[in-house]
């Protein structure tokens, strides 16, 4: 290829305000964070013969990491190498797995796409992803302004199909209310769900004798939740919570078994049945090889890597180490979850750096999976760690 993957599109600045106002209107009222500018003015554009093959990535590792997880269950040899709290276990055992390729309906891969095209994944969130709104509401807005494509335009008809086959009754997250991104991320779950939905604060939620109550002490059959589900394990309600999932008194969505997908360990157990030569197709393995990062439970490597923990979000835990082994760089902004769950490393492979603004930024490229299909975009622009203080960048597709 001759043009690079991603660029910078050239175009005159919005109006600020009267574009964050639009975004509100849409479903993305946080265009600002405590007076700082979370959503960045510019527009980046991605090849579309590269973001082709970045949804056949996608699709290919969606389905071995399905293969995987299937492989894993019951073995809890396997639940422990990858970090699965041991309190989760008789759950994960006791309940039926999902169809293939639906053990998440709402999950997001992040990849590493180089300028010359070079397509690696750094992690999945099949559990808990957020970033919705980014994508699903201001993305697609800001490239039709800018004159691109956006393969986003399909996510909420999407959402709704996948939220239509497991038709939660309520959506929670924590401080719902007060808590901007995440009380808005569930607000347009729900609407674009389609569906008569309760939202409600997870503070609020109690178990009686299995039972999992709102505030005001109604039942909760069917529950979609912003709530991470290795926390179970930490929570004092956790125990409880367990219970009533595996009582079958609460339906969860995603479904429980999207914890195992959201382990950081599942990339290191397909990266060691890949060396073995166990389980995977041959197409599979050519996949794995092409798309995957080497990535161990101990620091096998001499070169650079990475370390993190299997359960760490928004770049928390995460440590960069260069081609001698030294500490070069960690994420002191996120909360490091590797003082409660294990931790995984995996071969370095640094972002695309971009100008942005006048200002540089590595970029992000996050993909997300709805009903188990690639769609939509969502850009992020930080530093070589992505964490809480980076910002949103609409990612749109160039014309053939």
């Amino acid at each position: 290829m001759t043009a690079p993957a991603l660029e910078a599109v050239r175009r005159e600045r919005l109006d600020r305000a009267e574009a964050t106002a639009r975004l509100a209107e849409l479903g993305f009222g946080w265009a600002d964070l405590e007076e700082e500018e979370y959503w960045l003015d510019e527009v980046v554009a991605m090849d579309a013969d590269v973001y082709e093959r970045l949804e056949r990535a996608a699709s290919s590792l969606w389905a071995i990491f399905d293969r995987t997880v299937r492989y894993m269950h019951g073995r809890r040899e396997l639940y422990a190498l990858t970090g699965i709290p041991p309190i989760l276990w008789n759950m994960l055992d006791g309940l039926e797995l999902p169809p293939p390729g639906q053990i998440s309906r709402y999950a997001r891969f992040d990849f590493a796409v180089s300028l010359d095209g070079g397509i690696k994944l750094l992690e999945l969130n099949a559990d808990t992803p957020t970033g919705y709104a980014e994508a699903a509401a201001a993305t697609p807005w800001l490239c039709r302004q800018a004159g691109l494509r956006s393969p986003n335009e399909a996510m909420a008809e999407r959402l709704a199909a996948a939220w239509g086959a497991e038709r939660p009754d309520a959506v929670a997250c924590a401080a719902y209310g007060s808590h901007a991104e995440d009380t808005g991320t569930v607000d347009l779950l729900a609407r674009h769900s389609g569906l008569e939905l309760r939202k409600l604060d997870l503070l609020d939620l109690s178990v009686d004798d299995g039972v999992v109550l709102d505030g005001d002490g109604a039942p909760i059959r069917r529950l979609f939740a912003l709530y991470p589900k290795e926390w179970m394990a930490l929570d004092d309600g956790g125990e409880a919570l367990a219970y009533a999932i595996e009582t079958g008194r609460l339906t969860l969505f995603n479904a429980p078994h999207a914890i195992l997908l959201q382990s950081k360990g599942l990339q290191a157990l397909v990266w060691g049945l890949y060396e073995l030569g166990m389980l995977y197709t041959d197409p599979e393995r050519e996949a794995i090889e092409s798309y995957l990062l080497p990535t161990y439970t101990k620091p096998l490597f001499d070169g650079s890597y990475v370390s993190k923990s299997m359960f760490g979000r928004e770049g928390g835990s995460v440590k960069l180490y260069g081609e001698g082994g030294g500490l070069e760089l960690e994420d002191k902004d996120g909360f490091d979850t590797s003082v409660f769950f294990p931790t995984v490393y995996q071969r370095r492979a640094d972002l695309p750096e971009l100008e942005l603004g006048g200002s540089s930024y590595r970029v992000l490229t996050g993909l997300f999976m709805l009903g188990g299909e690639p769609c939509g975009l969502l850009g992020r622009a930080g530093g070589l760690i992505t964490g809480n203080t980076s910002h949103f960048v609409p990612i749109g597709v160039k014309a053939k």
